[in-house]
């Protein structure tokens, strides 16, 4: 017998569960993390930006409002992720070479991914606990990720 079944993401999760979403998923879009000194000598501002909210997102256990992720890719194109007001997940991308709208673009890809990576550590982490075997693991040109899984 076989099921499908299509996750529909809810973040909701403490800040180190988001930071280890957040490093599994800039690096595979050519981003590098940068050090708080780093970040500092790079907050200049950009001449484009873009703000882009995790919708469905909480961060929870008393994240002081400072706490954030600075990234960057080579060409220049900078994200920072923290949180909003509201206690939402959100993720900010300065660029000096590219249109709001591509940068926007960038964000919600880089949002897309790291809502991705935390899904599917939650999911994983909740399969070994229930003694779920994963049968095949495949991640398509899409960035779509297919587990195949027995129930032991």
């Amino acid at each position: 017998m076989s099921a499908v079944a299509v996750v529909t993401p809810i973040v909701i999760a403490n800040w180190p569960a988001i930071a280890a979403a957040v490093t599994a998923a800039v690096s595979s879009l050519g981003f590098t993390a940068l050090q708080a000194q780093q970040g500092l000598k790079a907050r200049r501002p950009l001449k484009n930006r873009a703000e882009v909210a995790v919708e469905d997102s909480a961060v929870v256990e008393g994240v002081r409002q400072t706490e954030q992720i600075l990234v960057e890719r080579p060409d220049g194109v900078r994200a920072t992720i923290n949180q909003d007001a509201h206690g939402r997940l959100k993720v900010c991308v300065e660029g000096d070479h590219l249109s709001k709208a591509e940068l926007r673009e960038i964000g919600e890809e880089l949002v897309g991914r790291i809502t991705q990576q935390y899904v599917y550590h939650k999911l994983m982490t909740e399969l070994h606990g229930r003694g779920v075997a994963v049968v095949e693991q495949e991640t398509t040109a899409d960035q779509t990720i297919k587990i195949r899984v027995r129930n032991s």
